[in-house]
């Protein structure tokens, strides 16, 4: 079980690294918006989509068709398609510093 954790942490980070790019991946000053990432769960409950995004991650254009806009300088191609829930919920926290910028928050 304990590798297996491992492996799972080592995966996320990979993933982390590979999706998100530099202005994204560093970490915003001061807290992560915890709030954001919470309003981003209820509105994926709202839409009937949770489970479907943590079993197989979220296409970026269902997350268009939500209001969710990429940021300026986001190179939507060099991300992957579904992105994964953990991917979404780290963009979320990374407030200002995000890929997207989410209606919700």
């Amino acid at each position: 079980m304990r590798t297996r954790l491992a492996t799972l942490a080592a995966l996320g980070a990979a993933v982390a690294t590979v999706a998100l790019p530099a202005h994204a991946s560093a970490r915003p000053a001061g807290k992560p918006d915890v709030a954001c990432m919470h309003a981003g769960i209820k509105t994926l409950q709202s839409a009937g989509l949770l489970d479907d995004v943590a079993r197989g991650g979220l296409p970026i254009a269902t997350a268009v068709a939500l209001g969710v806009t990429p940021r300026a300088g986001t190179d939507v191609s060099a991300l992957p398609d579904p992105l994964p829930l953990s991917v979404v919920l780290a963009d979320h926290r990374a407030g200002s510093s995000s890929l997207f910028v989410y209606p919700w928050c």
